[in-house]
């Protein structure tokens, strides 16, 4: 015997406006790692590409990502990466990084993904939004001209807050 059973309520969909303009997207980039870098400039590519108004927040070790100095040269290491699947021991091993670094961008230019400084001013030009902390500008004695040029202002957390009011959050 089968039993159906009719729902009382209709599924819950959240609204994001009538029209694709209304929707709002911050993303708060805290790591600098290779690896951590591209799912927000990704998700943000991703978002602009649907007509979605996009702001990327860089705090704390994301500013590797805007950061002229490193910026060009981010690295991907095993260690503590137990997403490798390879033992941990081996990413203690010197020239390791510079491997797995080597790979990754291999792998990630192989799918037409652009590096980080391109991949950004892709983001700029397609309408996206770059911010950097105040607080991790101050914590690493960073000044504007230490970073990127498309970032728009060193800002308090307060300011993006007021930005980007009413957008999806999503913190990487």
């Amino acid at each position: 015997m089968t039993t159906t059973h009719t729902p009382d309520t209709a599924p819950i969909v959240p609204s994001f406006g009538d029209a694709d303009t209304d929707r709002k997207l911050a993303i708060i980039c805290s790591k600098g790692t290779l690896d951590m870098a591209y799912p927000g400039l990704v998700l943000a590519n991703a978002a602009l590409g649907e007509g979605i108004e996009t702001h990327l927040f860089f705090t704390f070790w994301g500013f590797d990502m805007i950061n002229k100095k490193t910026m060009a040269d981010l690295k991907f290491t095993m260690l503590g990466n137990t997403a490798t699947h390879m033992p941990q021991g081996l990413g203690g091993i010197p020239g390791m990084t510079a491997m797995a670094t080597k790979q990754m961008k291999k792998s990630i230019a192989e799918v037409g993904v652009p590096e980080i400084p391109d991949f950004l001013q892709q983001i700029v030009d397609s309408g996206g939004h770059l911010w950097a902390c105040r607080m991790s500008a101050d914590m690493q004695h960073l000044e504007a001209e230490d970073l990127y040029e498309e970032v728009e202002a060193i800002i308090s957390a307060s300011d993006f807050i007021e930005i980007t009011a009413g957008a999806q959050l999503l913190f990487i």
